[in-house]
């Protein structure tokens, strides 16, 4: 159908002529470089990460019980594997499989960003199904449930959107996502029992759209990230040679 795929596997796959597997093919590659970056830990403490990476163009074949329906795959299999042991998180081991080339450090990089943007994509979707309740339509014929979609995912952008800015720059005016009329209307609701911190910032308007849904703003509800590893992402990182 012309599409790619870029997944995330734990099992060990048959590959080459069948003798041996993915992960014994993967031992004995070579580490082609490091990729350093910043993590935040259980506490929300950031720390540093150095992950090995290492990737091969290999056949990989389909499991045994299906091996009649479907045949072997050309794949690229990376594996970013970091180093030591760190405290208050889970070590990092990804293992990618991909139909794409990969032909250099910087291009095995690049497929763990892509697969890194996985928790974005989960909070979109959450979004999607607990704010816009799209599940709970009862439209009946597909046309309809398609404009229905359509509507919802430009709404869902837009929380999307101005929840990952407030994530990264809290104390922004609120005029980088909110028009003048928005933020007019935002300051006509009843005041909150409790201030919110950066008042007049983004932030504060921000969680003036929350409680229109039923945010109270209590300590625990403060946003926590999925991910370790998907937050990482959002921090700066640097290419080291091995």
């Amino acid at each position: 159908m012309g599409t790619h795929f870029l997944v995330r596997t734990s099992a060990t796959r048959l590959a080459e002529d069948g003798t041996t597997k993915t992960e014994a093919e993967m031992a004995q590659a070579e580490v082609q470089g490091l990729h350093r970056l910043e993590v935040q830990d259980r506490n929300g403490n950031v720390c540093e990460a150095v992950l090995e990476i290492k990737y091969r163009r290999m056949l990989v074949l389909a499991p045994v019980a299906k091996e009649k329906d479907y045949g072997p795959l050309e794949l690229t299999v990376i594996h970013a594997t970091e180093r030591g042991t760190p405290k208050n998180r889970d070590k990092i081991a990804w293992k990618l499989l991909t139909d794409l080339p990969v032909r250099s450090l910087q291009e095995a990089i690049e497929k763990l960003g892509w697969y890194a943007l996985r928790w974005k994509i989960e909070v979109f979707h959450k979004i999607l199904k607990s704010g816009c309740k799209v599940e709970e339509s009862r439209l009946r014929t597909a046309p309809r449930l398609v404009n229905l979609i359509a509507t919802c995912c430009v709404v869902a952008w837009r929380i999307f959107w101005m929840t990952m800015v407030k994530r990264s720059t809290p104390a922004a005016a609120p005029t980088m996502v909110l028009t003048q009329l928005e933020i007019n209307l935002l300051d006509q609701l009843p005041k909150q029992h409790s201030t919110p911190r950066g008042q007049k910032a983004l932030d504060h308007y921000l969680d003036k759209i929350a409680r229109l849904g039923g945010y109270l703003g209590r300590a625990s509800d403060h946003h926590q990230e999925t991910s370790s590893c998907g937050a990482a992402y959002g921090h700066r990182h640097r290419v080291l040679n091995p």
